[in-house]
């Protein structure tokens, strides 16, 4: 497997130094990607560089995951317009660990494997680094010059806020991450997102004065919505790779909600789907945009990939009870936990259990829950059928509800129309 033209034809490549292609065509390279570990999960947005390495694996390659101990004290200025908040070594230590569990999922690290997975943390080499070795090992290498020549410390510079001297040493210590991998673990590539060019060219500057040697690097482009939307961000904030975070329903809703222009792309990007089947899904997008063929394909695969197939499962009879013919027995066979997954963001109402144990007249009910805004309305709805309790229409013969209606003994979930849906809670 040719990895530069594979990455190429997906447009997972950006910038790429000369001569990098033909070092992964000779011989076994090991190459590493940084991770940031400002949360203990990392959302889709990471979801590139864990593709890069999985891709980088495939084609042979040994794949490093840095998770950045170190660097997530500093923090990276690349992008920002302003310094974050410094974690303290306790949350970070803990962040660590989440992201360090998700990244075993997607990457192999079988011992006996000849091209294993490696997880590295830079504060192994960083914490007993002193300050002024620091300064003399490294900083003594890379100009002031060069280093206000970034753009990511350009932009900063003449914007408002500036930059603080913490931030400005960013690219020495990432570019130092990249020094010790090569002495240590004969690591020659490098591997981020575009907005990591400048630091991770300083680390093959370093390299290269230092040691005298050749280190390498490609980027892939930062992914956008053709909206102008930010990927990976919805109303309710990041999309998690974490189910508790996010659960597999709403990451799959995200991915089934692409658009047909953004769909064309992340097939590419975030699929490992052979060419040829991509091709096909394409062609059939085009002769049936309404099919939505991409969208559901794209969704299956990354869901199994990130959660499971189980999860990806359940995804779709959950979509199946939102949006299309569901009937009372998929709703039973939830658990309470699936049943609120499925129903997040649906208004909620509660009422009283001995109401109910007592029958409570459904006009009354829809009037009193402000369902509908009179009992003149919810008659009219009611008896025109547009009526529905857990997916089954509510016939004019049925004027009570009862205990016996409860989901989950708990729960009822009353549908006005195609798409209002309603969660009464029994309280």
């Amino acid at each position: 497997m040719n990895l530069i033209e594979e990455l190429q034809w997906r447009g997972m490549i950006q910038d790429i130094m000369p001569g990098t292609a033909e070092l992964l065509q000779k011989e076994m390279v090991s190459g590493y990607i940084g991770f940031d570990p400002t949360s203990d999960s990392l959302h889709i947005g990471s979801l590139v560089p864990i593709l890069l390495l999985v891709h980088l694996q495939k084609a042979g390659h040994k794949p490093f995951a840095l998770v950045g101990g170190a660097t997530g004290m500093v923090g990276d200025p690349s992008g920002k317009s302003e310094e974050r908040n410094l974690l303290s070594e306790e949350v970070l230590q803990h962040n660590q660990t989440g992201v360090r569990n998700q990244l075993a999922k997607f990457l192999d690290f079988s011992a006996d494997k000849k091209n294993a997975a490696e997880m590295v943390n830079n504060y192994d080499w960083f914490k007993d680094f002193s300050f002024l070795n620091f300064i003399r090992d490294v900083g003594k290498h890379i100009t002031v010059n060069y280093m206000m020549s970034k753009d990511s410390v350009k932009k900063r510079l003449e914007g408002e806020t500036g930059m603080s001297f913490t931030e400005f040493t960013y690219q020495l210590v990432q570019g130092y991450d990249f020094y010790w991998l090569y002495q240590n673990k004969n690591c020659k590539l490098q591997m981020g997102g575009s907005d990591q060019w400048g630091n991770i060219v300083t680390g093959t500057e370093l390299i290269r004065r230092k040691t005298g040697g050749e280190a390498f690097a490609f980027t892939c482009p930062l992914i956008t919505k053709t909206d102008g939307g930010k990927f990976g961000k919805t109303e309710k904030g990041n999309i998690w790779l974490d189910a508790k975070k996010t659960s597999p329903y709403q990451f799959y809703q995200f991915w089934l909600n692409a658009s047909d222009e953004d769909a064309k792309k992340w097939i590419r990007i975030f699929t490992l789907l052979p060419k040829n089947e991509i091709d096909t899904l394409l062609a059939q997008q085009d002769a049936a945009p309404h099919e939505r063929a991409l969208q559901k394909k794209i969704a299956e695969e990354i869901t199994c990939f990130v959660h499971s197939r189980a999860d990806f499962d359940f995804a779709v009879k959950a979509s199946e009870i939102l949006f299309g013919n569901a009937t009372t027995d998929i709703l039973q066979s939830l658990t309470e936990e699936q049943l609120l997954q499925v129903m997040e963001g649906v208004p909620a109402i509660d009422i009283s259990r001995t109401t109910l144990e007592a029958g409570y007249e459904i006009v009354s009910f829809l009037a009193d829950t402000q369902i509908f805004p009179s009992k003149g309305e919810a008659r009219k709805i009611w008896q025109a059928g547009g009526l529905s309790l857990n997916k089954e229409k509510i016939s004019p013969e049925k004027n009570q509800l009862t205990t016996s209606d409860l989901l989950q003994n708990k729960y009822l979930l009353i549908q006005k129309g195609k798409k209002n849906y309603y969660l009464v809670k029994v309280i």
